[in-house]
């Protein structure tokens, strides 16, 4: 009899909990599952996403067969797609938000937040909306939309599997925080010729001609005897990695315009086997303040950096000691330069 009596609150019970269950859902609006399946399981079927902000800024990356571009085909770098499929893949709940804060949070997603399409198989499958980060920092308040369940109202706090941290910081629409900084990437069968011109010091211009294996620098036109043709192998071996430093974060388009318009102090032109060139115009970073280079002469530009405009017209900011390889013939050929002695140079 005893047993009976167990089974039957036992059901009454289930019974119970189910009806809560079902109440609690309704009331709510949404299921759990709804709220809360941000994960793509089958991350290799995930061929496009979109980030898009609340300052206008938007970025579409799509996947090219291995390699993750933008919808034009330019290079971007791999490892922020690598970062965000990251996310996708390993998301996971972390708590819901007080009752009483979330129609605040909702108010606050729909004036400010980060927007991510997510596409599976060229299909749209899921929405990210992140906003702020939680209280402790641990987690993201996050709204989903999804192909399967439609677009949550309920904020929820979201969190990358064995991370400690926010996930906002992966997804940026700023175009310019993705462009790969590659100048060059170019093995020396590619290369045909090189010429650097240094406009104000024409001295220390030269160039580089190869033709099979025959190989001539020349200095301001006239060929340089008694090179050493490991050298030249050495000089065009540097294109295989030349980058710049950043984008350009400081000039604003009419000062962009300015210093295009301004002479440079190189104009390096290379010339691929199949006829490609590529051109760089080199400017001097001015400053209201004198810099002492190395050489302890005052300059009234950055010692350290310089702006470099690149064959799309983006004007980006070079390191001197990055793209000192390139760009200082002397070091690699017999150059007569008598002007180093005096204090003169490119830093």
């Amino acid at each position: 009899m005893k047993k009976l009596i167990s089974l039957f609150v036992a059901i009454i019970l289930l019974v119970f909990l189910g009806w809560y269950a079902y109440n609690l859902q309704q009331s709510n609006g949404i299921s759990n599952t709804e709220l809360i399946a941000f994960n793509i399981e089958e991350i290799e079927s995930v061929d496009k996403f979109i980030i898009s902000d609340s300052y206008g800024q938007k970025i579409t990356v799509v996947k090219n067969d291995s390699v993750w571009t933008t919808e034009s085909g330019e290079c971007l770098q791999q490892q922020n797609v690598k970062f965000i499929l990251d996310a996708f893949k390993n998301i996971e709940f972390k708590g819901y938000l007080p009752e009483n804060s979330r129609k605040q949070h909702v108010k606050m997603m729909s004036a400010a937040n980060t927007k991510v399409e997510i596409f599976q198989n060229g299909e749209w499958s899921k929405t990210w909306y992140l906003g702020l980060a939680s209280k402790d920092h641990y987690g993201q308040i996050m709204l989903l939309d999804s192909d399967e369940y439609g677009k949550s109202d309920l904020p929820v706090i979201m969190k990358i599997k064995g991370v400690n941290g926010i996930i906002e910081p992966r997804f940026f629409a700023d175009y310019r925080k993705w462009m790969c900084t590659e100048i060059f990437k170019l093995p020396i069968s590619e290369i045909s010729k090189v010429e650097v011109k240094f406009i104000q010091e024409p001295s220390r211009s030269f160039s580089v001609i190869k033709e099979g294996s025959k190989m001539d620098v020349f200095q301001e036109n006239q060929l340089l005897s008694g090179v050493d043709t490991s050298m030249i192998f050495a000089y065009l071996n540097n294109y295989r990695k030349i980058h710049y430093e950043q984008p350009n974060y400081i000039l604003n388009a009419k000062q962009v315009d300015s210093v295009k318009h301004s002479t440079p102090f190189v104009e390096l032109t290379l010339t691929k086997t199949n006829k490609e060139q590529t051109k760089l115009r080199m400017f001097r970073n001015t400053t209201e303040e004198l810099n002492r280079n190395i050489f302890g002469v005052d300059k009234n530009y950055n010692t350290d950096n310089f702006w470099c405009e690149l064959p799309n017209g983006q004007l980006v900011k070079c390191q001197y000691f990055a793209l000192h390889p390139i760009l200082l013939g002397h070091v690699y050929f017999p150059m007569n330069l008598d002007k180093i002695e005096k204090g003169e140079g490119i830093e």
